[in-house]
């Protein structure tokens, strides 16, 4: 079967799409290396955030402006971070529903990890807006949303019913990296200094990570199950008519994409 290719993705693209990457699992995990205030103030981590999304915006925009980003492939993207920004009120509730991230797994699969670290990012930039939710969590909620994608679009190369139950499995296990990742953002502001759980500079790696397994147990465990459950319920139920529609899809519209970044057949 030809292989349908989405965003082309240029070398200087995906060079900065992943120093971004890793810069971001830098801001994330920032507390375990890190104290608080050693960086400047407690607001550093979230302005290295903005400083990222700016660098990746900025390079998105160069592309479009030298035209080598496929029209037709930014048209799939605004069309899909707009359905997900519709889809987002209609979870977030109740035992940590969510609706977004089950779109986010499958066109990570189809269209590739470049475009599911973009859709990731615009999803939930264009749902901070529209919900009123902008404030210092959204750099956090965009690039734990653009891994979520980006992941999808690198599992392995199956079809048919192993490749549904590969992605419910993944989309469980994004569901809980999420909340985990996300927790970091307030982690270690957001305790008495004195509790067993919280955050306490100059304790050993693996003595901090324990503390914050503890707390992400306590107080996340059971709203990222949700999400989990919901997002693998989704993938399964939806997931063949969706994959269909956004490969026959792409398939029309003759996206392309660079060598590295290839959605899989």
């Amino acid at each position: 079967m030809t292989t349908v290719r989405a965003v082309r993705v240029p070398v200087r693209a995906v060079a900065v799409i992943t120093m971004a990457a890793l810069l971001g699992l830098v801001a994330f995990f920032w507390p375990f290396v890190v104290a608080p205030g050693r960086l400047g103030s407690t607001q550093t981590p979230p302005l290295l955030f903005g400083v990222l999304l700016l660098v990746v915006l900025a390079v998105v925009l160069a592309e479009i402006a030298e035209k080598r980003i496929d029209a037709k492939a930014l048209a799939m993207l605004g069309v899909l971070s707009a359905v997900n920004a519709a889809l987002r009120p209609l979870g977030a509730g109740t035992a940590g529903i969510e609706t977004v991230f089950f779109l986010l797994v499958l066109a990570g699969r189809v269209f590739g990890p470049g475009f599911g670290f973009t859709l990731g990012c615009t999803s939930l930039f264009a749902s901070a807006l529209l919900t009123g939710g902008v404030g210092p969590w959204m750099p956090y909620q965009m690039f734990g949303c653009a891994y979520v994608g980006m992941l999808a679009g690198l599992l392995p190369r199956v079809r048919g019913k192993a490749e549904i139950a590969m992605l419910a499995a993944y989309a469980a296990v994004s569901g809980y990296l999420f909340g985990f990742l996300l927790n970091l953002s307030f982690w270690p502001f957001s305790l008495d200094p004195n509790s067993s759980i919280a955050y306490e500079p100059g304790l050993p790696l693996l003595e901090q990570l324990q503390r914050y397994l503890v707390f992400f147990t306590v107080t996340s465990l059971g709203w990222d199950t949700g999400r989990a459950i919901t997002t693998a319920v989704l993938v399964v139920l939806t997931g063949p008519a969706v994959l269909g529609a956004l490969r026959r899809a792409a398939r029309r519209a003759s996206f392309h994409a660079a060598a590295g970044f290839d959605p899989p057949p």
